[in-house]
């Protein structure tokens, strides 16, 4: 059979199409905002690395178009429910989400691109910033009173009762042959694989290129711990999943003669107060005899950070705690996060909300175990232009000179 017979046979036109389709979309997806998400800069903070004695970088997830490294997770998502759903643009389907802010804001965005219905249950204790962005976005916007996950008025259960309302009405009225409003589709960030799996193909091979560039020297190469918070667990297992691997194949090349000796990659959890975390990764338990999971009101107990902190286990936070991802957890309390967002702007010119605070003194505090010479990475996950009511409101005024000390930082003290 001559080449121009087999391609006009149906099942190669129509393998062609649904390739040069795929292509299409592939390249579109990559001219709208979504092309954009990725890629971020990193670059080392040379105050905190100076008082170290160490090397610590910040990789800018806040410089993704939608201010956070939740841009990654909400694209990855929404790729999934595409793929496994079917979402129409345009037609009302409308992706739900529970959320205290960040991954609302990077869904609100990405479904507006994609002609998407968004709807976030956010706690009301939340900053008013976040909520006033996502209306401006497009989002809906329910703010509902703070409970326990075992509560269904809890943020996370609203969210799921919605979505489930609204895709039962949308299945019923497409059953009827009647013009409905869509379907409803629930993100679930803090279960969904899709969200560990942004970070492993694409935050984790990121930091590894970079901290182990072409053109360094050995002593200017490869990473020995890996610092984050977590909210869901999907930055801290994805990025610590991918870094160990490279390293167990790194060692391997080595040992067989053709690898190139590799630094060992601690990963460590950075834990707000409050939080449940800690105690998970030390002691392997979330709390001690006299509380319960699943019982507090609110995620970060007596704690003026937001986005990071649990008090219950999450697939994404199981996932590596069950593969031995996480080596240690370094507790950070909110006067040690206030004074290092202080430090930042003062001595790095970097404007921190207070989940990047956190990760920067838990990276502080790592620097100081391990000693001097070691490389660590950390994420700057949020800006502080979401938090000036309220974290910020605490950190106070920046004066024209520079007070924080590491000092101050580590012990938490009081800055007048």
């Amino acid at each position: 059979m001559p080449p121009s017979a087999v391609i006009n046979t149906p099942t190669i036109q129509l393998t062609l199409a649904l390739v040069s389709g795929a292509l299409l979309y592939y390249t579109l997806d990559r001219l709208r905002i979504c092309g954009s998400i990725g890629n971020t800069p990193l670059f080392k903070l040379p105050g905190l690395s100076a008082a170290t004695g160490c090397s610590i970088y910040l990789k800018a997830e806040a410089l993704n178009p939608g201010g956070s490294p939740k841009d990654r997770v909400a694209l990855s998502i929404l790729t999934d429910l595409e793929a496994r759903h079917n979402l129409v643009s345009g037609s009302g389907d409308t992706i739900y989400e529970a959320t205290v802010g960040s991954t609302g804001i990077s869904l609100a965005t990405l479904c507006r691109s994609r002609g998407y219905g968004c709807h976030i249950v956010m706690p009301s204790d939340q900053s008013v910033e976040k909520s006033d962005l996502l209306r401006k976005l497009g989002a809906v916007v329910e703010r509902v009173e703070p409970a326990p996950i075992t509560d269904q008025a809890h943020f996370v259960n609203v969210a799921r009762r919605r979505a489930r309302e609204h895709f039962e009405r949308g299945t019923r009225e497409k059953a009827a042959g009647e013009e409905g409003q869509g379907r409803g589709f629930l993100a679930d960030q803090f279960e969904t694989a899709a969200n560990w799996k942004a970070h492993y193909t694409g935050t984790g091979p990121e930091i590894w290129a970079q901290m182990n560039a072409e053109e360094s020297g050995p002593e200017d190469c490869g990473i020995d711990a890996f610092v984050a918070g977590a909210g869901t667990g999907g930055t801290v297992t994805g990025v610590g999943l991918y870094l160990k691997e490279r390293v167990r194949e790194e060692q391997a090349r080595q040992a067989h003669g053709n690898g190139k000796a590799v630094r060992t990659v601690k990963v460590v959890v950075a834990d707000p107060q409050g939080s449940g975390l800690y105690n998970k990764v030390k002691h392997g338990v979330m709390f001690g005899q006299f509380e319960k999971e699943g019982t507090r009101r609110r995620d970060q107990v007596d704690s003026v950070i937001e986005g990071i902190g649990l008090t219950r286990s999450t697939k994404n936070f199981d996932k590596g705690y069950d593969e031995g991802v996480f080596d240690d957890a370094v507790r950070v309390h909110d006067q040690q996060a206030r004074n290092m967002a202080r430090w930042l702007v003062e001595r790095e010119g970097v404007f921190a909300g207070g989940s990047t605070a956190v990760n920067c003194v838990a990276a502080l505090q790592t620097a100081l175990d391990l000693g001097p010479g070691h490389r660590i990475v950390t994420i700057w996950c949020d800006s502080g232009i979401r938090h000036l009511s309220k974290f910020w409101k605490q950190v106070g005024e920046i004066g024209g000179e520079a007070r924080v000390t590491i000092e101050d930082v580590l012990e938490g003290r009081e800055i007048s």
